[in-house]
């Protein structure tokens, strides 16, 4: 099952989609808005299944779902937590600056509390200021869960997730070393951040979901030129279980948590650096990492960060051509 909202209020309609995305039936009779959908999922998630099945066998009054009229699955949520699940991410951008990487890293996940009373839809533009804050993109997957308790375990938390998608998690990379120095966390470095046009079931995505971990290349283009194409099921070394039950260890989780699994990054054929897809490799999926190659390789970092102008669109498709959960498509907007 594939849901969306469209834009209507401060937390749009609810909408089941079809599995091509082409079409969709309002869902607002059976719970308004998404997050009241996952307030009570047992009672509601079959009477949407059926929505679902009547929506594709054309049983029901349905329309077109345009991505572009789409807003956030979820435009506001009680909780948006980002990991770091991607432990070769962290590995180069701290080689690229001579710090060693703690080993406990390697089997205690990081995670921060990002700002979640704004989520971008999927084809809002990227909001910025000052070009000298350093805007990078950030493509991830996250899930999104059902009421979690407290004290849970990685395999008791694979249950609490409902639903599956993507985001652009936008970074101001030169806002980051600043705040960090508090020794307090990102705050002013982390602005909002936008969802897939849909979010899907676990049991939607086959094959593709299988030990907490979503599986298949997580394709991202910049200006049109291919950027990355990381498997998002490759060199994930916490899966979302894990991730959602360090979340968990003293406190419940909502409805309507968001987790994500930081930025994806793979590593190269030899265990190194990965290469940009120019010279074979599959890329990256975002800047400061391709930056932090350069600087280990060549001493300094030339690709800039994103301008005025620039576009941004991240997907990943079902190997037929088809994007499972919508096409994230952002450019550069002055604030």
């Amino acid at each position: 099952m594939k849901l969306g909202s469209l834009k209507g209020g401060r937390d749009g309609r609810l909408v089941v989609v079809s599995r091509d995305l082409a079409w969709c039936a309002e869902a607002t009779h059976i719970a308004p808005t998404l997050q009241a959908a996952l307030d009570d999922w047992a009672n509601v998630a079959p009477a949407l299944e059926l929505l679902a099945t009547d929506l594709a066998h054309e049983a029901i009054p349905m329309m077109r779902f345009h991505e572009r009229a789409a807003a956030a699955p979820l435009p506001r949520a009680y909780q948006w937590a980002d990991g770091s699940a991607y432990v070769n991410h962290v590995q180069l951008v701290r080689q690229a600056r001579g710090a060693k990487m703690p080993e406990s890293f390697w089997t205690d996940p990081l995670m921060y509390q990002g700002a979640s009373d704004e989520m971008l839809a999927p084809r809002d533009p990227i909001p910025l200021a000052d070009e000298s804050w350093g805007c990078d993109l950030e493509a991830e997957v996250v899930v999104v869960t059902g009421d979690v308790p407290r004290g849970v375990t990685p395999s008791q938390a694979r249950e609490h997730i409902l639903l599956v998608g993507l985001v652009n998690d936008v970074s101001l990379r030169n806002l980051i070393p600043a705040e960090l120095a508090k020794g307090f966390g990102f705050l002013q470095s982390k602005p909002a951040s936008a969802l897939s046009p849909v979010l899907v079931t676990p049991d939607e995505l086959g094959d593709r979901w299988k030990d907490g971990k979503l599986h298949g290349p997580l394709k991202v283009d910049l200006n049109g030129q291919p950027f990355g194409r990381a498997d998002t099921g490759v060199d994930m070394t916490f899966d979302f279980g894990t991730l959602i039950a360090h979340l968990a260890k003293t406190r419940k989780l909502g409805a309507g948590s968001i987790i994500g699994s930081g930025t994806v990054s793979n590593r190269g054929e030899d265990g190194g650096p990965g290469k940009p897809i120019a010279a074979g490799g599959l890329g990256y999926s975002c800047i400061a990492e391709v930056r932090t190659v350069e600087t280990i390789l060549d001493g300094k970092a030339s690709t800039p960060f994103l301008k005025t102008g620039d576009t941004v669109r991240i997907w990943m498709d079902d190997g037929q051509g088809h994007a499972i959960f919508g096409t994230i498509e952002q450019t550069v907007a002055a604030a």
